[in-house]
C-alpha cells in the first residue's frame, strides 16, 4: 500500500474542535480514491497531513511503508506530488521551464538539468498532451491548460503517489471532464491517486473509492454506490438529494428544488 492513514487526528491551534478526527484512508497503485464533503470538513487539512506539513495530533500516516513524519523533504517529493487548490504563476517562466521545476527535489539546488531530467520533462509534457506548449509563458495559458502544465510538474518528480486538491476549481465543463479523463489514464498507468473534489458525480464516474468527510470525521468510505446513498448525502449536505444511477452503473446525484418531489 502506497498511503496508510489510520485513526489521523489533526488540530489547529486556537480552535476548539478538531479538523480532523481519526480519519483513515488507503491508496494503492493503479486506484484512484476521492475524497468529498461539505466546505470545512477536513478535506484539505487530510491533504497536508498526508504531506507533512500539518502535524498529526494522533494517529499515523504512512507513505510507502514509512511514517510521513521520517521522511526527508527530498525524499518524500520523489514519492508524494502534490497538485494544490491555488497557484499562481509569479515568474515569468515558459511551460518548459515550469515543468522542469518538479525536477529539483532529483537535480538539488545547484546541478544543472541531465539529459535524464530533460527527458522526464518531455515525458511528463506528452502524458498531460502539453508538449505543444512547451515554449509557451505561463502566464498566457487558459486556467485548462494551466492545470494539466500543473499536473504535469507533478508528474517529472516521478511519484508513485499524485495528490490533487480541487483540480477543477473554476474550469468549465470540458475541461473539467478532460483533467479527470488525465487522471484516470494516470492511475491506470501505475499511479495511486487521491483526488479532492466537490464533484460528487464526477468522483462517481472516475473513483474506484470515495471517502466522504464532514465535521473533520469519515462518515462514508467504500465504492461510489456505498457512499453516495439519499440518507447519508442529506444528512451530510443538510439538502434534499436524490440520487440515480447512469448508464455505466455509477450513482449521478440530483439537488432537489425546495418542495420538489422525487420520482
Amino acid at each position: 500500500m502506497i498511503l496508510e492513514a489510520s485513526g489521523v487526528t489533526v488540530r489547529y491551534a486556537g480552535t476548539a474542535a478538531a479538523a480532523l478526527l481519526e480519519a483513515s484512508c488507503s491508496v494503492d497503485a493503479t486506484r484512484l480514491v476521492a475524497v468529498v464533503g461539505p466546505n470545512g470538513s477536513g478535506k484539505t487539512t487530510l491533504v497536508r497531513a498526508v504531506s507533512g506539513l500539518s502535524p498529526v495530533a494522533a494517529g499515523e500516516i504512512r507513505i510507502d511503508g514509512r511514517p510521513v513524519s521520517r521522511w526527508p523533504r527530498g525524499e518524500l517529493a520523489q514519492v508524494l506530488a502534490v497538485v494544490s487548490q491555488r497557484e499562481e504563476s509569479v515568474f515569468p517562466l515558459s511551460v518548459e521551464e515550469t515543468v522542469m521545476l518538479g525536477r529539483y527535489a532529483r537535480i538539488g539546488p545547484f546541478a544543472a538539468p541531465s539529459e535524464r531530467d530533460r527527458d522526464a520533462v518531455r515525458q511528463a509534457l506528452d502524458r498531460c498532451d502539453v508538449a505543444d506548449l512547451a515554449h509557451r509563458p505561463v502566464d498566457a495559458l487558459s486556467g485548462g491548460e494551466w492545470q494539466r502544465v500543473r499536473i504535469a510538474r507533478a508528474l517529472a518528480q516521478e511519484p508513485r503517489l499524485l495528490v490533487l486538491d480541487e483540480p477543477t476549481a473554476s474550469l468549465d465543463v470540458r475541461h473539467e471532464m478532460e483533467l479527470f479523463e488525465l487522471v484516470r489514464k494516470l492511475v491506470d498507468g501505475g499511479l495511486a491517486g487521491l483526488v479532492i473534489t466537490h464533484h460528487l458525480n464526477l468522483a462517481a464516474r472516475y473513483a474506484d473509492r470515495m471517502l466522504l468527510l464532514n465535521g473533520g470525521r469519515v462518515v462514508a468510505e467504500g465504492t461510489p454506490a456505498e457512499v453516495l446513498r439519499k440518507d447519508v448525502l442529506r444528512r451530510v449536505f443538510e439538502w434534499p438529494i436524490a440520487v440515480t444511477t447512469w448508464c455505466d452503473g455509477s450513482p449521478q446525484v440530483v439537488p432537489l428544488r425546495p418542495g420538489e418531489l422525487e420520482e
